[in-house]
């Protein structure tokens, strides 16, 4: 089972963090690669390494997924140089926030975290969603998978940090996402979210190791840690796979235990 051979998968935000370990995860099944985002140096550095690792095709391409035409134009690469994409990730996005309180809040900090977290993932499942069940429709493709990276914040409250409005647009992937799954199940597409907790990045790595973090997982995260380096692949590659076909329009997360008490 998920054997991603032949198979092309687009994940943004793949430069670094929780989407760079996802596209060696899909990389590691075998699937070819569509590298998204806006440093595309570090994106050929990650092509050159993981297609050498793993023997498989990877096209780096720089994308902003807050501005359409860049979007257009991204896709138009993948389509050149593959013709078909199975599988989308969204992973691009921002930090959870500044700790700015809600009554402090302010109105242009609102509306980029939600063109950056929230528009960017209508934009890139409008545009990579038409062009798989156009695909689909012609037979160049038997299957569309989408995954949208939301979080635990998109969940749940928190009591770390104030962050208002990045809770706002994760909660909204998580709905949008279901909304989507409802419309596209018929024409052979899943859509799911997936919903990370606290990962180490090579952002979060300094905060999550602060004496704070480290005693605020040992009392809220059931396995009292964070998630490591790949914890999450497992689950986006089960999204991805040809074998998840029936499961849409869920909210998976991956959190050591954070949402379940």
């Amino acid at each position: 089972m998920f054997d991603y051979t032949g198979k092309v998968v687009a994940v943004s935000g793949a430069s670094s963090g929780l989407g760079k370990q996802m596209a060696e995860g899909y990389a590691e099944q075998g699937a070819n690669l569509v590298l998204l985002a806006r440093r595309i140096e570090r994106l050929e550095e990650s092509a050159k390494e993981l297609s050498e690792k793993y023997g498989v095709e990877v096209l780096p391409v720089r994308c902003d997924v807050t501005d359409d035409a860049s979007v257009d134009a991204a896709l138009a690469a993948a389509d050149e140089k593959f013709g078909h994409v199975e599988v989308l990730v969204n992973s691009a996005g921002g930090e959870a926030g500044t700790g700015t309180k809600l009554v402090d809040f302010k109105r242009e900090d609102w509306d980029f975290t939600v063109s950056l977290d929230l528009t960017s993932i209508f934009t890139m499942c409008n545009k990579f969603g038409a062009y798989m069940q156009k695909n689909i429709e012609a037979g160049k493709q038997a299957y569309g998978r989408i995954i949208n990276i939301a979080s635990i914040y998109g969940l749940v409250g928190n009591t770390a940090i104030p962050t208002c409005a990045y809770h706002a647009t994760k909660g909204a992937v998580v709905n949008f996402s279901r909304a989507a799954a409802a419309e596209l199940a018929p024409v052979g597409i899943t859509v799911n979210a997936l919903c990370p907790g606290y990962f180490y990045t090579e952002l979060t790595t300094e905060t999550l190791d602060s004496e704070y973090f480290q005693n605020f997982a040992k009392q809220t995260v059931p396995m009292r840690r964070y998630g490591k380096s790949g914890e999450l692949n497992a689950a986006a590659i089960f999204l991805g796979a040809e074998e998840s076909s029936y499961v849409t329009g869920q909210a998976l997360a991956v959190d050591g235990g954070y949402t379940c008490v």
